[in-house]
């Protein structure tokens, strides 16, 4: 079976563990790049990336690159490509573009020209055309012009891989499935650990570290990738995929793990739990409705992940004393524990009180953040032995 160069696309600061888990998997000639990691892989590694990698967003397939100097030079260089060879006139397709030039503003008009090209080459050779299908095309292909360089690639995922499938319920602003399995491996956490979150909102952390710790792939839940509409090059192997599928499956652990978290709202908590009961662990994890103040975590130590709110709709004063209260809770009740908090909000987190050993520069959609680790020790150690407390540094 031939090998392609394959591009995972991810959130910055997640390259790395994504390098790791392509790695793991069985990629080859693994580079990691700005937002994505590149590797090699056959027809099997495409379904293998789509169904298992925890922290990617797509995975891409490159096909060609060319130069462009203007709007011109796009149309007669994506005009050239012999579509015909991946498409036919009763097919449908999409276009997403991603610009990092000064060449061309709006990436939709990009998109628009690049379907002219595509659809010309077709009526001027047969007569007819493929149609456009935004939602679900057989070919959705992926645009990236650096500069002046035009990459393009077939997106084999479809829908973004951070749709699980198994999230019905979420509150005003849920994290993102990928970055909340990136967080849960950047922390270090393993399953015979209790893993904390107190402010758990949708749940959305504790049931990707339910997956973590039960193997189950974040593909599980949906029903359908983009490379399952393939008809010519790169044709959906239904064999192949069954037998890719059903050994994943048969990896799924049941053991059990020490996963818990808290709610203040009624409602969200009732959302959670939904969610829970959604991907089907909730064997795994333990939520109640609790402030995070009086939430008694599980004695033994772990590791607590937190995403509190980071005060966009909240008065600088309030979103003052909800991190003072923080850090005071950690100190209080969380010693033995790995504390691990993310936010954008930088003024406030300097009133936590307490010193990072490790800082991670992650971002959470278009926010900057800091995934900022606190060693919370029992008995008689003081914050100052933290190691590394005074000089700890950024991740860049």
């Amino acid at each position: 079976m031939s090998d392609f160069q394959l591009i995972a696309k991810t959130t910055y600061g997640l390259e790395d563990i994504l390098a790791a888990e392509i790695l793991k998997l069985g990629g080859r000639d693994i580079q990691t790049l700005n937002r994505a990691v590149r590797f090699t892989g056959d027809l099997g590694m495409i379904y293998k990336s789509n169904l298992c990698l925890r922290t990617a967003l797509r995975i891409l397939v490159p096909v060609t690159s060319f130069q462009v100097s203007d709007e011109e030079s796009l149309y007669n260089e994506m005009k050239q490509i012999e579509w015909e060879k991946y498409l036919d006139v009763t097919d449908t397709l999409a276009i997403d573009t991603v610009l990092s030039t000064d060449l061309f503003n709006h990436s939709q008009f990009i998109s628009q020209k690049a379907k002219d090209a595509i659809v010309d080459r077709f009526r001027e050779r047969e007569q007819n055309r493929p149609s456009v299908d935004l939602d679900r095309p057989t070919l959705r292909i992926n645009l990236h012009i650096i500069d002046d360089v035009c990459d393009v690639s077939f997106d084999s995922s479809g829908d973004s891989l951070h749709k699980r499938g198994y999230r019905d319920q979420t509150n005003k602003a849920p994290l993102n499935e990928v970055l909340a399995a990136g967080l849960v491996l950047l922390s270090g956490w393993q399953k015979h650990r209790n893993l904390v979150d107190p402010m758990c909102g949708s749940g959305t952390i504790l049931i990707e570290a339910a997956m973590i710790a039960a193997n189950i792939p974040p593909g599980y839940y949906r029903t359908e990738f983009g490379f399952m509409l393939w008809k010519k090059y790169l044709a959906f192997d239904e064999n192949l995929w069954n037998t890719i599928y059903d050994a994943v499956i048969n990896r799924i652990s049941s053991e059990p793990a020490r996963i818990f978290g808290g709610e203040l709202s009624h409602h969200v908590t009732r959302k959670a739990k939904e969610n829970v009961k959604l991907a089907r662990v909730e064997d795994l994890v333990n939520i109640k409705e609790s402030d995070m103040l009086d939430f008694e975590p599980p004695e033994g130590g772990g590791v607590v992940i937190l995403n509190p709110p980071y005060g966009e709709r909240m008065d600088k004063d309030d979103i003052f004393e909800l991190y003072k209260s923080i850090g005071h809770t950690f100190k209080k009740k969380y010693a033995g524990y790995d504390c691990w908090m993310i936010t954008s909000n930088m003024e406030a987190l300097k009133v936590v009180g307490l010193r990072p050993s490790r800082k991670i520069k992650v971002f959470n959609g278009p926010l900057e953040c800091r995934f900022v680790k606190y060693e919370m020790y029992k008995g008689t150690k003081k914050l100052h032995k933290i190691r590394n407390a005074d000089d700890a540094q950024d991740d860049e």
